[in-house]
C-alpha cells in the first residue's frame, strides 16, 4: 500500500532514540528531580509572557529557562516519528489498526481530560495540562503497537 502521509520506516528508530531520553528527562524536570536547568537560561522572544513577580511582556524578550521547551519539542518530534512512520510492510490491515488506534487514543485522551477537569485543581491541573500535550501520542503508540503485537501473535498461532 502506497501512502504519502507517513514517514519512512527508518525514522521510527530515530524517534525512539529521541522520545525515550527526552521523556525521562522531561518527567524528572517537571517534578524537580533534576536541577541543572539553570544552565539553559536564555533571552527568548515571546509573543506573550506573564512573568511571576514581574511584568507582562507582549511581543518582547524574556529571560527563560529553555530546557523544558527543548525537551517538550523533542518529545513531540520523537513521538510523531514513532507514531507515524511506516511499518516495514505497510498494508491495509496495518492502516486499519493505525486508524482505529488513533480514534481509540483520542477517545481515551479526552475521557482522561474530562475526568481531570472535574477532579484536579490549581497546580495539579497545571501538571495535567502539561502531560495532556503528550498523552494522545503516547496512548496511540501503546495501542497501535499492542494491536500489532496481538495480530502477529495470532498469525503465528494459526501457522
Amino acid at each position: 500500500m502506497k501512502t504519502k502521509i507517513l514517514f519512512p520506516n527508518r525514522l521510527k528508530r530515530i524517534g525512539w532514540v529521541i522520545l525515550v531520553p527526552s521523556a525521562i528527562l522531561g518527567i524528572l524536570l517537571t517534578f524537580d528531580v533534576i536541577g541543572f536547568e539553570h544552565l539553559f537560561k536564555a533571552k527568548m522572544f515571546a509573543i506573550y509572557a506573564d512573568v511571576i513577580f514581574g511584568s507582562t511582556v507582549v511581543f518582547g524578550l524574556v529571560e527563560n529557562t529553555i530546557l523544558d521547551e527543548i525537551l517538550g519539542i523533542l518529545c513531540i518530534v520523537g513521538a510523531i516519528f514513532v507514531a507515524f512512520s511506516k511499518e516495514k510492510e505497510e498494508d491495509e490491515f496495518i492502516a486499519k489498526i493505525r486508524a482505529e488506534s488513533l480514534v481509540w487514543a483520542t477517545y481515551i485522551n479526552y475521557a482522561i481530560l474530562v475526568f481531570c477537569i472535574l477532579f484536579f485543581y490549581g497546580s495539579g491541573f497545571y501538571y495535567v495540562m502539561i502531560f495532556n500535550m503528550f498523552t494522545i501520542l503516547i496512548i496511540f503508540i501503546i495501542r497501535f503497537h499492542y494491536q500489532l503485537y496481538n495480530s502477529k501473535k495470532s498469525c503465528s498461532n494459526e501457522k
